[in-house]
């Protein structure tokens, strides 16, 4: 069977679905894998290392005909409405894709007959770690956040004691105790700032203190979602968290926020009015800002000026970040894609079991029938029979 890794076509995209090591792999298992010209180039990987893990290398001018023939498509972004329509029936998807933003790749995934696995929907279960994408990327923002932060500060982070006096750590305040939140108190950390952080699951507090940070307990309860992650709160709750944030917002030098509902427009966070309290020369760094912003006003790719207590706060809107990181970045993101095709791959033929809770989970459209509820919701479609069958 054939797999097909085309260049991704989302402007600042970096990375590529598989990378020659993971080509090895795949061809292990006795699948055919071949590669768009210059796919892997942003990420350190040019087409005779391709080569040389057992790639075929496909030129510009035939990657439609190699779209409309291959059995399995891995990107990591997800394709372009117009590219879904093109794929054969049966075919099958392996990328990020969103049941909320994504919507018209999912109809047109749909209308070709294809199965299409989302790594935004991959249960949290120990077997499925290795496939867990969202951990693998958000590793890499988090620790990326943080320098963005610390370039863009006019602060040091570390304590100096100088000759001409000692300069005192920057205070860094993380909102999210995600695999993000924790690399980036554990980087802020590293370079020596004073880090604080919060999160609405109480079974957080634990690790935060393991990356040297200080809970900030609001005295709130906890919201707890599926799988370890958080979930919506009512607005009542999410204000009354706002007003108990303020102060500890407005002590900060650095805020990073990394909070994420999966399937969910990003929860707001921070008001406009906490930002205007904070210092001048403060930073805020809303890696959220893709899917809707922690903080109100934040664009994502953009910085935002505000008018803060003495001068000019930055809002940063966060886009694209593990690209930023495009070689590691795509290194753990081709190992996901690896363990996934494994688990569904048996004697060179890739058929993904809709019974198994892994592909049951992260199928948002199996065999042409979107399969994820929420998607569903958002396109009108009347929920399925059987819960377990809409994950």
């Amino acid at each position: 069977m054939k797999v097909f890794v085309p260049t991704e076509t989302i402007s600042g995209e970096r990375r590529v679905a598989l990378v020659p090591e993971a080509v090895t792999k795949l061809c292990k298992l006795g699948l055919d894998v071949s590669v768009q010209s210059s796919a892997g180039s942003s990420a350190g990987h040019d087409d005779d290392q391709y080569k040389t893990a057992g790639a075929q290398i496909v030129s510009s001018d035939s990657v439609a005909s190699e779209l409309a023939k291959a059995d399995v498509v891995a990107t990591v972004r997800p394709l372009n409405p117009d590219v879904a329509k093109t794929l054969k029936q049966g075919a099958i998807t392996v990328s990020f894709l969103s049941p909320t933003n994504d919507l018209e790749t999912i109809k047109a995934l749909s209308a070709a007959g294809v199965t299409s696995l989302s790594f935004e929907l991959v249960p949290r279960i120990s077997r499925a770690q290795s496939m867990d994408a969202l951990t693998s990327q958000a590793l890499c923002a988090g620790y990326r956040c943080v320098l963005i932060a610390a370039e863009r500060s006019t602060k040091f982070f570390p304590m100096l004691m100088t000759a001409a006096g000692t300069v005192q750590p920057a205070k860094v305040l993380v909102l999210g105790a995600g695999v993000a939140g924790l690399q980036a108190m554990a980087t802020a950390r590293r370079l020596g700032a004073v880090v604080s952080a919060y999160d609405v699951r109480s079974s957080s507090a634990d690790e935060v203190k393991s990356m040297g940070a200080t809970f900030i307990d609001l005295g709130l309860d906890a919201v707890e979602g599926a799988g370890g992650y958080a979930r919506e709160m009512a607005q009542d709750r999410a204000k009354a968290q706002q007003d108990a944030l303020k102060p500890f917002v407005a002590a900060a030098d650095v805020v990073i926020t990394t909070a994420a509902v999966p399937g969910r427009r990003a929860p707001l966070l921070l008001t406009k009015d906490m930002v205007c309290a904070m210092s001048a020369g403060s930073i805020i760094v809303d890696l959220a800002a893709e899917t809707g912003g922690n903080v109100e006003g934040s664009v994502a790719g953009e910085d935002v000026l505000v008018d803060g207590v003495g001068g000019t706060v930055t809002l940063i809107g966060a886009r694209d970040v593990p690209s930023q990181l495009a070689v590691h970045s795509s290194k753990l993101y081709a190992q996901n894609v690896v363990s996934l095709l494994t688990l569904i791959t048996k004697d060179g033929e890739v058929t993904p079991d809709i019974s198994d809770e892994v592909i049951a989970g992260s199928a948002l459209v199996f065999a042409g029938e979107v399969k994820n509820a929420i998607a569903r919701e958002q396109l009108g479609l009347p929920a399925l029979a059987s819960p377990a069958e809409g994950n």
